[in-house]
């Protein structure tokens, strides 16, 4: 059984450079996808590590763009591209980190295997679904760069009709709904389905916060949804009602400790670096 990390970053390259670290075991290899904003001399120093690949085809990632999705699908085509057979793909940030030992992760889904870690939010009553429908009914032009861009946006969105998603109308997503873990054989599904679907493609280019909903709403409506484990295995806190989730210090710990899961998010070295190495020192080294 072999692991796929890709790791979606854009700075802090010492945190990423922990986390590899913190995440490396026999089975697993990383592809990082660096924001193309990132100046690649910015790299050298953590392109020699062993089992790290830098994926080519970078997109510039812009917060809440479509740009976000195409890195993601740029990344897992090159993972497949490598030619090597993985049974998982992880996906994360290069601000997420493990809460557990490598080993114990990857004993995880060798347990698992053929299962999709992903989530969603089960009911549309939620606070996420109150305004997500505008994500992909309305028009953005969050990748676009022009001037009178979102008066531009205002008007078109006040003559147009609401957009219909191509294809599907059950759809799935959530504000946990980026990062997941998932079987490979359901990776190449999506990665067929995204790069041969033009139709979908240029629909979600003018969409918003597309990370959040394309793949969940994919896979629930594949062959592969009998195999849905609904907990993508990250603790993450949305209690603050930001448009981020919380970035965690040490008061956290007791929290991440007992959620159980196999990864968190959000950490920030320069924020608490102390939240890090008590993980370290109390997680990282036993099979909790």
């Amino acid at each position: 059984m072999r692991i796929a990390h890709i790791i979606l970053t854009h700075k802090n390259h010492a945190q990423l450079a922990r986390l590899i670290e913190r995440l490396r075991h026999p089975q697993s290899d990383f592809y990082i996808h660096v924001d193309a904003k990132v100046p690649s001399d910015d790299l050298k120093e953590l392109q020699g590590l062993p089992n790290v690949i830098f994926i080519k085809n970078r997109i510039e990632c812009n917060w809440g763009g479509f740009t976000i999705l195409k890195a993601i699908f740029n990344s897992i085509t090159e993972v497949f591209a490598s030619g090597i057979k993985y049974d998982f793909i992880n996906l994360l940030s290069g601000q997420d980190y493990p809460i557990t030992s490598p080993q114990h992760i990857y004993d995880f889904l060798n347990q698992h295997m053929g299962k999709n870690f992903i989530s969603y939010d089960a009911s549309h009553n939620s606070e996420w679904w109150k305004t997500a429908t505008d994500r992909y009914e309305k028009y953005h032009f969050t990748d676009l760069s022009f001037k009178g861009k979102f008066f531009a946006e205002k008007v078109l969105n006040m003559v147009m009709p609401a957009r219909k998603f191509p294809e599907y109308t059950e759809m799935y997503g959530g504000n946990k709904s980026t990062w997941w873990t998932i079987s490979a054989e359901c990776a190449a599904y999506l990665n067929e389905k995204f790069n041969n679907s033009p139709q979908l493609i240029e629909f979600l280019k003018y969409c918003w916060g597309t990370d959040e909903f394309v793949i969940p709403t994919l896979i629930m409506n594949s062959p592969f949804k009998d195999q849905v484990v609904n907990d993508n295995l990250r603790y993450i806190d949305w209690s603050e009602g930001n448009a981020n989730p919380k970035v965690f210090d040490l008061s956290e710990f007791e929290n991440i400790r007992n959620s159980k899961m196999l990864f968190a998010r959000k950490f920030d070295l320069s924020h608490d670096q102390n939240i890090l190495n008590k993980i370290d020192q109390e997680l990282l080294t036993s099979n909790n």
